[in-house]
């Protein structure tokens, strides 16, 4: 089955566009890529950003936010930059261009979800306790529409850890929610203190 990739907000949209259609907003980029790029850009693949704030070890699904949508903007059938929009009081507004390796590692953690027998919908989800970013397949097989908002991660959703991964964790490796979120919660927990005699 096609991996969902939900719709972005037509103002996170255009508020991108219109970040491209800018030579100052191009400019003043800190994406040496997409300065020196010649031709068309183009926002592809929207992607919801949602946050794990905290990862705790209770046993109830872990809540997240939504906290931006990002695009990856092609050149000449190529990503050399990502567009990241923010809600603001006015609605989703254009925040920042960057590059990096997250881009490809996106690109082919999308590629290997697409062979994928299973219907998910693509999102990504930030871990800031570990520094990991994941491409988020949630599980909604029979709601290709289902709302890309919603941040309850579900035991069978699956979480592709994207390069670079954290120490131990490997990139590009699926792993059901429930089976990672243990992991995970380890990692932050903190360890024995060590007695000083």
């Amino acid at each position: 089955m096609p991996l969902h990739v939900p719709s972005a907000p037509a103002p996170a949209l255009r508020s991108v566009l219109a970040a491209l259609g800018s030579p100052t907003a191009v400019r003043e980029a800190r994406t040496s890529a997409l300065r020196s790029v010649q031709g068309p850009l183009s926002p592809e693949l929207p992607l919801p950003v949602h946050v794990l704030d905290r990862i705790t070890p209770t046993g109830t699904a872990p809540r997240t936010r939504l906290a931006a949508w990002r695009f990856l903007i092609r050149s000449e059938g190529r990503a050399i930059a990502a567009a990241d929009t923010m809600l603001t009081p006015d609605g989703w507004s254009f925040s920042h261009f960057f590059e990096g390796p997250y881009l490809a590692s996106t690109e082919l953690a999308v590629r290997q979800a697409e062979a994928s027998p299973t219907a998910y919908q693509a999102r990504l989800l930030s871990i800031p306790e570990l520094y990991m970013l994941t491409l988020w397949l949630h599980d909604k097989p029979d709601d290709d529409a289902a709302d890309a908002s919603g941040g309850v991660l579900a035991p069978a959703d699956v979480l592709v850890p994207l390069a670079p991964a954290p120490p131990g964790i490997a990139a590009h490796r699926p792993h059901r929610v429930a089976d990672l979120l243990p992991v995970m919660t380890l990692r932050v927990a903190p360890g024995p203190l060590l007695s000083s005699a």
